[in-house]
């Protein structure tokens, strides 16, 4: 697998896990908010309990005084069929508050098994949850592994094409094609090392995508004539833009403007210079398989024919 395939299948790796990572909040976020609303459902069951129970007990406790007192006048005179008016009315409003008590009894009990019912749906919600956010967890971990393996597929690939190593071994982190995609946080000129990536002619660098765009190219270029690519400046510092800019006035962008301080563009020397040579021909016709270009500003205005720049938007199509 050559460079331009591993870095876009580590693209899609990133994006895949990217992905996932965001579903995954998603629904712990789902998770969360259906919580909330179930135990604001409980909550307010609790509350419709405690408001029955302040009716319920002192209705009990009438209706056992009312069945006490009348024992030995109206309930007595009306077994005996010798009750009045105002037995009967006794023996209706005993009659209604039992019905009454009943009814709340009844009420009570249904909110009761609401709330277990509920309360036995947050359980299996809350284990269903749980379950899910592990499986999603593991297609996370699956899929990161799958990501650094990849990065480590494309670091071996670097070294073996002789991009300079850091102490542990390893190409910058920067090199990492998938941190392109964070290079907008950084103000042009003010990249920091990390976010860079070395190339093969010592001294330069690029930003992660245009630097593998340009080692892949750089490996074309040998093959076709037998040398790599002559690199005179990549990547400059908004300090070295502005040095650049008043030392050649006329030949170099206003500093923080340049696609030098994007880590996009190269200026090249070995024959690319000369407009119209072999290496400069030969370049305009492949450098666009690598997502390089002569920009149609460098042909004119002002004219540069060593000046080379990455496109992104080309290069994310190889």
């Amino acid at each position: 697998m050559n460079l331009t395939e591993l870095r876009r299948e580590a693209e899609k790796a990133a994006k895949d896990l990217e992905a996932a990572t965001k579903a995954l909040e998603q629904r712990r976020a789902q998770i969360r908010e259906s919580e909330r609303k179930l135990s604001a459902t409980l909550r307010e069951l609790q509350t419709a309990e405690r408001a029955f129970a302040q009716i319920r007990q002192p209705l009990s406790n009438l209706v056992g005084l009312l069945y006490q007192q009348p024992a030995g006048g109206e309930v007595a005179g009306f077994l005996s069929g010798q009750s009045n008016g105002d037995t009967l009315r006794t023996m209706a409003t005993v009659s209604q508050l039992v019905a009454e008590r009943d009814l709340i009894l009844r009420d009570s009990g249904r909110l009761q098994k609401e709330r277990e019912r509920l309360a036995g749906e947050a359980q299996e919600l809350r284990a269903s949850n749980l379950l899910a956010e592990a499986q999603m967890g593991a297609e996370i971990e699956t899929l990161r592994a799958r990501s650094q393996k990849i990065v480590q597929s494309l670091t071996k690939a670097l070294v073996k094409l002789g991009v300079k190593i850091n102490k542990q071994g390893r190409p910058a982190a920067g090199c990492d094609p998938t941190r392109a995609a964070s290079m907008s946080d950084f103000p042009n000129g003010l990249i920091p090392q990390a976010y860079l990536c070395p190339l093969q002619q010592r001294g330069n660098q690029l930003r992660g995508d245009a630097a593998l765009a340009f080692i892949s190219l750089n490996e074309s270029y040998k093959r076709q004539f037998g040398r790599p690519i002559c690199v005179t400046d990549s990547y400059r510092s908004l300090a070295e833009q502005q040095s650049v800019y008043y030392t050649r006035p006329g030949l170099a962008a206003i500093p923080g403007r340049s696609n030098h301080g994007l880590g996009l563009a190269v200026d090249l020397c070995g024959g690319v210079e000369r407009f119209r040579s072999p290496q400069f021909n030969w370049l305009e016709a492949n450098g666009k398989k690598f997502g390089w270009i002569h920009p149609k500003w460098a042909y004119v205005s002002p004219f540069e024919p060593w000046h080379w720049e990455y496109d992104p938007k080309i290069g994310s199509l190889l």
